[in-house]
């Protein structure tokens, strides 16, 4: 399965009916192996410093996640293995995988939950398979 594949049949799946607005699979290089079309351009300062938040757990609490310049707020997570972010009535969440990062970035009516789900699922079988 292409990296792509992931992304459209896992990530941009249909959840109860609500979708993710964005999604990606990135390389710890911040090299992008594939991307929904709405997926923003990353700044390399962002991937930078969101592989700091995997490394040291809590460093992005105070300044905020940015995405595309977007600053979202840094909500609960697991350490080193899913940070969590909330921008209005939406969010993103990102888990790291031994070669990967997955991101998902969501609006309402979906959920935090859902996004999460998406994702998340999505990074364990990796991880399962050694990516």
């Amino acid at each position: 399965m292409s990296w792509q594949s992931y992304v459209d049949e896992h990530l941009m799946c249909d959840i109860e009916g609500h979708q993710l607005t964005a999604a990606a699979i990135m390389g710890q290089d911040g090299s992008v192996w594939a991307k929904s079309a709405s997926f923003p351009e990353l700044k390399p300062e962002e991937i930078t410093n969101i592989l700091k938040d995997f490394d040291e757990p809590g460093t992005l609490a105070p300044i905020g996640l940015f995405i595309a310049a977007e600053k979202y707020m840094v909500i609960q997570g697991e350490p080193g293995v899913v940070i969590r972010g909330k921008k209005g009535a939406g969010g993103i969440t990102i888990k790291k995988t031994n070669q990967a990062l997955i991101f998902g970035v969501y609006n309402e009516p979906m959920t935090p939950g859902q996004c999460n789900l998406v994702v998340e699922r999505l990074g364990d079988y990796l991880n399962d398979q050694g990516l």
